[in-house]
């Protein structure tokens, strides 16, 4: 097998099943792309090109992989598989060994593929092939007596004896670039569909005595395609189930594996605990210790040791320090960044804020461009008012301040170490450390007011 590698990537069906306006391979599978899954796997090969075969919704489809680093070939009418790799290969070195891979099929492991091709070594072509109990709708292959293969012949095309067979054709190959590209141009499309079928070049490499290898996948998942809403759901949840099992291998604790979503990359030390309906986008760390509660929404974040999170919170983009206690129903906005030993509780929001050390706000409060000292307590209902309409402007406050219930602190405002501000005050100005600052109206009665009663209509 030639040492230099070079990929075909088939991603221009348009997915008529799909009922929707946007191409097959930008549907998300784990958050990201199908596409996006079949190029990390592609990659893990190291290949000295990948090739991109687009044509349904093509321009979106090179919008959304702009920096992927691919070759491009435009397949402008869909003629069939045969017809779409030979939109590449002239781009293809005649010195490369070609691995076929598909954009809607997103599991596909990179050691399968690695077995592949050393399947493909002196010159022979490999096969990726299947048994499957119900093998409708997939292309059968076909043996001699020997059990060599001979051809491939689509589920279309069989006949009843054919269509018995349960080993089934799964696309992926590999060949020499030379001999797949003469076989290409010998393809005809005398068939039930009037397509050039790529598997029809298996018939070639028998005739011309090309030994033809065959490897299997360990996991029938591997080879499943996406031609439906219905098929992308049971891909999620095979998806979900293997990050699932590999998490709990490495000691990490699930209530219920079922209910568990991770779109994106989740590291865990050890002794973690995630409960139910807990979804992790992005880029998300947690540390030894961690306890995550129900209905939670990670996003890009990470979370020190020992910390918990409580129900029904949503973070993103934000860094979380030891010991703290968030939630339930708090929210972290982008560029939120929480010490150690830090309590957030019910309806507390914070964005591109820093909060110190021991500090806390637990209730119904809204704190956004603020620096939060140590040791600070910040009552229910407080707000900071950052925003004047045009611009964001900045609020301090300084070690061990308190912050009475019901403030608002209209931005830019200091708040000194120490101080103390009364409740129900709004601060405008800066309050000095180790006072009490507050601007309340004096309290007054009025003996003897009487509510309005409306007037009855007589």
């Amino acid at each position: 097998m030639s040492t230099l590698l070079e990929i075909v990537i088939l991603a221009a069906g348009q997915g008529k099943r799909m009922y929707s306006d946007t191409p097959k391979v930008l549907h998300h599978l784990a958050g990201r792309p199908l596409l996006a899954h079949v190029l990390e796997s592609a990659r893990t090969l190291k290949p000295a090109a990948v090739h991109v075969v687009y044509g349904h919704g093509g321009e979106r489809v090179r919008e959304a992989f702009a920096q992927a680093g691919v070759n491009w070939a435009r397949q402008a009418e869909q003629k069939g598989t045969g017809h779409a790799v030979a939109q590449a290969t002239p781009a293809v070195s005649d010195q490369a060994t070609v691995l076929v891979l598909y954009g809607d099929v997103p599991l596909i492991r990179s050691q399968t593929l690695q077995e592949l091709l050393q399947a493909a070594g002196s010159g022979s072509l490999a096969l990726l092939t299947a048994e499957l109990e119900q093998p409708a709708g997939y292309g059968r292959i076909i043996r001699d007596k020997a059990g060599q293969v001979t051809r491939i012949v689509e589920s279309k095309d069989a006949t009843p004896e054919e269509a018995a067979v349960r080993e089934v054709n799964t696309g992926f190959l590999a060949v020499p670039a030379t001999r797949l590209k003469k076989w290409l141009a010998g393809l005809r499309n005398h068939n039930v569909q009037g397509e050039y079928y790529l598997t029809d070049i298996i018939a070639m490499a028998v005739a011309e005595g090309v030994p033809i290898a065959t490897r299997s996948p360990r996991d029938i998942s591997e080879i499943l395609g996406v031609n439906s809403k219905q098929e992308l759901a049971q891909l999620e949840r095979v998806y979900q189930n293997q990050r699932a099992q590999q998490l709990m291998e490495q000691g990490v604790t699930l209530r219920d594996p079922a209910r568990f979503d991770v779109r994106g990359e989740l590291r865990c030390g050890r002794d973690v605990v995630i409960d139910v309906n807990v979804v992790f986008e992005g880029k998300v760390v947690l540390g030894d210790g961690v306890h995550i509660g129900p209905n939670n929404v990670i996003r890009d974040t990470t979370v020190g040791e020992r910390t918990q999170i409580l129900p029904n919170c949503v973070i993103e983009e934000s860094a979380i320090g030891s010991e703290c206690r968030i939630g339930p129903f708090t929210r972290l906005r982008p560029g939120a960044q929480i010490a150690d030993r830090v309590h957030l509780g019910n309806f507390v929001e914070v964005k591109k804020s820093r909060v110190g050390s021991g500090s806390k706000i637990n209730h119904l409060s809204y704190v956004g461009d603020t620096t939060v000292g140590q040791g600070v307590n910040i009552g229910a209902g407080t707000i900071v008012c950052n925003y004047d309409g045009a611009n964001k402007h900045p609020t301090t406050i300084g070690d061990n301040a308190f912050i009475g219930s019901n403030t608002a602190l209209v931005a830019p405002v200091n708040v000194g170490a120490g101080a103390t501000i009364g409740a129900g005050s709004v601060i405008t100005k800066d309050a000095p450390e180790g006072e009490l600052t507050l601007t309340r109206v004096p309290q007054s009665t009025k003996p003897g007011w009487k509510r309005p009663v409306k007037k009855s209509k007589s």
